[in-house]
Formats: structure tokens, sequence, C-alpha cells
């Protein structure tokens, strides 16, 4: 098993930017291993540490390589996250047995944030979380996003849960277990590829220094250790067409639901359908969501480094 005394792993600038004070935002590495075709992939992920470092602020991409959590990549290591075979999928239940065998591994929401609040990083930035999954009462099927976010200390910057996900119960699921949602410039929850999920929201905050300062405030007031969540919009001349979505997901779920899809296997399938079925809009819709997330991520960093 690799030895190390800190983990993650801070690249050199992370360090730097961390002891000066200087904001950095975490990225999550799924999306280059797992969520995107080579070799747009890589392309993508320099692209979004490019947008944080446009913003005055570091970016710090999460991956376990070798066993070894990092946190802050430089290009051959994104290189061998974005084109390795092999590169397995951790969540932050699979970080121990990943780090205790040596693995290389890209990392979910979940194990980002774990990885990234354990570095003393306060600002992550992603697409959508997971969430509850449709029928739930059969499957009980819910991401791991959820509990862990509910205690760790981490703001996270998304556009709200993918809509493949029973959104509804997803956010009565967050209220439950106590993670405050704020809307970034809306009062609506966003839907992913939609600007509008359909659903309200209780808060909305519209600068970077307002949601600053709520986080400021979760530390003043102390109580459990949980996660942020600042939901930002796509625009709505960005979105996934609304018609488009609506008559593409339901045939998704419907050939879901025949072929006998279940488990883990559920969310890639939905997702790559979406893709196949609507020519590729759904991923543009979805990275130009991150695109915009990795933007106010920084903003938000910036504004927190400077309290």
């Amino acid at each position: 098993m690799p030895q190390h005394t800190e983990i993650p792993v801070l690249s050199e600038e992370v360090r730097d930017a961390l002891a000066r004070r200087q904001p950095v935002v975490a990225l999550e590495s799924t999306i280059l291993a797992h969520g995107l075709p080579r070799p747009r992939n890589l392309a993508v992920g320099l692209e979004l540490e490019d947008l944080v470092r446009a913003e005055g602020a570091v970016p710090a991409t999460v991956a376990v390589l070798d066993g070894v959590p990092r946190a802050g990549l430089d290009k051959e290591q994104l290189e061998r996250i974005a084109g390795g075979d092999g590169v397995r999928k951790l969540g932050h239940r699979d970080l121990a047995p990943a780090v205790a065998a040596g693995v290389t591994g890209a990392t979910t929401v979940s194990a980002t944030a774990v990885l990234a609040a354990r570095a003393g990083l306060r600002v992550f930035a992603t697409g959508g979380l997971g969430g509850v999954h449709r029928e739930w009462a059969q499957t009980q099927d819910e991401s791991a996003d959820l509990p862990l976010l509910a205690r760790t200390r981490i703001t996270v910057v998304c556009a709200g849960v993918k809509s493949i996900l029973d959104v509804p119960a997803t956010l009565q699921r967050l209220e439950t277990l106590g993670v405050t949602v704020l809307g970034y410039g809306t009062d609506r929850f966003p839907g992913f590829y939609l600007a509008d999920s359909g659903l309200p929201v209780d808060w909305t905050v519209r600068t970077p220094v307002e949601v600053a300062g709520v986080m400021a405030a979760q530390d003043a007031l102390g109580g459990p250790a949980s996660a942020l969540l600042v939901a930002r919009p796509v625009p709505e001349r960005e979105q996934l067409d609304p018609v488009l979505h609506d008559r593409v997901l339901a045939e998704a779920l419907g050939a879901c639901r025949e072929r006998g899809i279940s488990g883990q296997a559920v969310t890639p399938f939905l997702l790559d359908f979406l893709v196949r079925a609507t020519g590729g809009a759904s991923l543009e819709a979805n990275l130009a969501a991150v695109r915009g997330n990795v933007r106010l991520g920084a903003r938000i960093a910036a504004a927190w480094a400077a309290r």
C-alpha cells in the first residue's frame, strides 16, 4: 500500500495558493474519465482549468493515481485520467480500497467533496449532483452524494441534480438531511439540462459575495458540518429544448424498464440514451452548465478568500 503522510497530496500550485490564502476551486475527474468521449474529454478538462485561472483562482482537479489521492493535477496526470484504460470510477466508499490496492481512478462528486474538504478547499464546482432515483419506493436507490454532503463542509456549485432522477424527492431528501440549497440568481431549482426543473428554492443569492456571506454564517453558527449547494441554472439560450428533453427522457425511461436495467447501470444508460437521441444536444447543454458553474465557483472562491 502506498505510504503518504499527506492525503490528499497537493500539487505545488494548490499548496502555494492555500498558503497564500488565494482562491482554489476543486474539480471532479469523473467527467473526464467516464463522462465524455476521447479525445474531447482531455480538451474539456484543460478548458475547465483554464476557466478557473481566467477568474484569478487555482484549479484543483481531484483524482487517485496509483493509490495516491491528489488535489491538483499536471497535464501528464490529466492525460492519464482522460486517456488511460482501466481508470476506475471512485465514490467516497471506494477510496480506502483504491488507496490500499494502488488503483488509479476518477473521483465522483462524493469522493471529490471528501478529498477537497480534507485538503482544506472550500469550493467545488461540478455539473449536476446525484440524487434520489425514480421508483425509489421499490429500489431504495439513492446517490451516495446526498448523505455525504450532509456531513461535509464544502460549497458545491452545480446545475441542480440530473433530470433523469426524482427531483422533488431529491429536494425533500436534502431538506431532511439539513443541506442548504441556494438558487443563484433564481428562485427556481435548476433542472441540469434545463434552466428550471419546475420546483422552487427557498433562498436566492445574486452575487459571489452573498454566497461567501452564507458560508461565513455557516461557520459562525457551528452545528453539523453540512455542505452548501449553490444551484446555478444553465442559461435558457444554452439549455436543451424542454419539449425534446421531456420526450427523449420518457423514451429513455421506457427503454430502461424494457431492458431490465437497474442499480448503478441506470444512470449511465439514461445519460447515454439522451446524448444519442438528442444528437449530442444534451451533452452540449451539460457542458454549458459545467463551464458556467466553474466560472462561478472561481468567483465564489475569490470572494471567500477575500474575507
